[in-house]
């Protein structure tokens, strides 16, 4: 099982480098054209990933590319979810750094990687 970290946990925590690389809720309704109210869907169905950040609800911006969520991040996350990761030990899953991927997992969602990531998330159900 994870460890869990505090809700509030500073911005220079796992994610995006940069404040620029997080997006609030209402900037990711925008940025997929939906309503908030959708967004909190995809969040509680595990189609998207939020956490804490400043006291503000994040997601990171590079989960959310040409106006929707990458592929096999919903699939991901409930694997993740499934082998007991709450959402910050999955964040910090997707963006640990792996010699043997271009990057983190959270990069190689968006390229020719996606389905060994996703075979590596449901490998640590087992």
């Amino acid at each position: 099982m994870t460890e869990s970290v505090p809700a509030d946990q500073a911005a220079a925590g796992p994610g995006p480098a940069d404040a620029a690389g997080w997006l609030t809720l209402p900037d990711v309704a925008e940025r997929l054209d939906v309503s908030i109210s959708k967004v909190h869907q995809m969040i509680r169905d595990r189609e998207l990933l939020a956490v804490r950040r400043d006291g503000v609800r994040r997601v990171p911006g590079d989960l959310v590319a040409n106006r929707t969520v990458l592929k096999h991040l919903p699939g991901v996350l409930n694997l993740l979810s499934d082998a007991g990761y709450d959402d910050e030990a999955a964040l910090r899953w997707l963006y640990e750094p792996d010699d043997t991927l271009p990057g983190t997992p959270a990069a190689a969602l968006g390229g020719d990687q996606a389905r060994e990531v996703k075979r590596r998330a449901q490998a640590l159900g087992f």
